[in-house]
């Protein structure tokens, strides 16, 4: 599984779709949208906002993109290359699955999407690349932030906590170039503690990230919560090549060989 913060470093070398006040799902081509218009997404925002819990909006939002492609590489900008807000619903790595689904969330219709996705990407909404959240746990790294860290309490007992010093490497080099070092505790639920009672104080919409044991990282993958039939599953946007695209996976079985998970829940 390709890491978050790999993908994020392929994203730099590759020019891809900006859009700038139009929105397509499921059209490659921005000036053709086809069967696709600005009113299918205002349509999906409206629906979910007749919902009052806001996980329960998030997993109705993000149904509308099961089997959406996987794809690596989506955003633009760099140490040396200028940032760009990239509005891409056609094509998802996990974290951008994440982000848009959050600014929908946020949306009030499609006109406010594309400010409220900056304001999910970038810290204080300002577009630029060192202003981008490039870590899952710098979603929770500020009192502004609309989403909070709820791991510990969702662990009963059972969470660690650990130091990680994100961005550098075990060697001392750094994941991403012309980004600062980050001194954060995470706190994550190991795999081996994930019991009936854990799974049940889960809900669904939570955001899951999965917790990463190499230096300089806080996860290797992340994803949200659905609860189906009695089952609790992980819907995100995978890069095997036997799925590369949003899938529903059960979560024990995911986690298996794998440390454990963080968890984030949307304010109420």
């Amino acid at each position: 599984m390709i890491t978050v913060v790999s993908e994020m470093l392929m994203r730099r070398f590759l020019m891809f779709y900006i859009l700038f006040g139009i929105v397509s799902i499921a059209c490659a081509d921005t000036t053709n949208l086809g069967r696709c218009s600005k009113a299918d997404l205002s349509q999906i925002i409206n629906s979910a906002k007749l919902i009052d819990n806001p996980g329960a909006q998030i997993v109705e939002l993000s149904n509308h993109f099961v089997d959406t492609p996987y794809a690596a590489n989506t955003l633009v900008g760099g140490p040396q290359e200028t940032e760009q807000l990239v509005i891409n619903l056609d094509e998802f790595d996990c974290f951008t699955f994440l982000d848009v689904i959050e600014a929908l969330r946020r949306a009030s219709g499609s006109e406010s999407f594309p400010e409220e996705l900056k304001n999910v990407r970038y810290v204080s909404g300002k577009v630029t690349y060192l202003n981008r959240r490039h870590f899952f746990s710098d979603w929770v790294a500020d009192d502004a932030t609309a989403i909070v860290d709820i791991t510990e309490g969702i662990g009963q007992g059972r969470t660690l906590k650990v130091m990680k010093q994100l961005n550098r490497k075990a060697d001392g080099s750094l994941w991403l170039t012309g980004i600062d070092v980050r001194s954060r505790q995470i706190n994550y639920i190991p795999t081996a503690s994930v019991d009936t009672e854990v799974l049940s104080a889960l809900q669904p919409g939570d955001y899951i990230g999965i917790f990463s044991n190499h230096a300089g990282l806080d996860v290797s993958h992340t994803g949200l919560i659905v609860k189906s039939q009695g089952r609790v599953l992980l819907r995100h946007a995978s890069s095997r090549s036997d799925t590369g695209r949003v899938v529903d996976e059960d979560l024990l079985e995911y986690l298996q060989n794998k440390p454990g998970l963080l968890v984030y829940r949307v304010k109420p």
